[in-house]
């Protein structure tokens, strides 16, 4: 799992820079949960249909919204992990440097 919140107070980054990546921080987390609001609301509405619909168009968007939603939650989380990492890389050069 990545370290995440590596700019401390005692960092060589100005108090701006490291107001800036606390907020690139904290809009990675709100896109990922985004991400799995948007996937999990997919997969309920694909159960919703299974359960009281019995047209087929209902149960063939059932089969199909439940995969995309796993695979939405699936998505943003990968890309959560490496927004994160990359943003951590971007501290860690920024403290070496100064």
């Amino acid at each position: 799992m990545t370290k995440l919140h590596t700019a401390t107070p005692d960092s060589p980054l100005e108090l701006r820079d490291r107001l800036a990546m606390e907020r690139t921080r904290l809009a990675n987390e709100r896109t990922l949960l985004a991400y799995l609001r948007t996937g999990l609301t997919l997969v309920i509405a694909g159960l919703t249909f299974f359960k009281f619909f019995r047209s087929s168009a209902y149960v063939w968007a059932g089969v199909l919204f439940i995969p995309l939603g796993l695979a939405i939650v699936v998505l943003g989380w990968r890309r959560y992990q490496v927004r994160a990492r990359h943003i951590e890389q971007f501290v860690a050069a920024a403290d070496a440097m100064a």
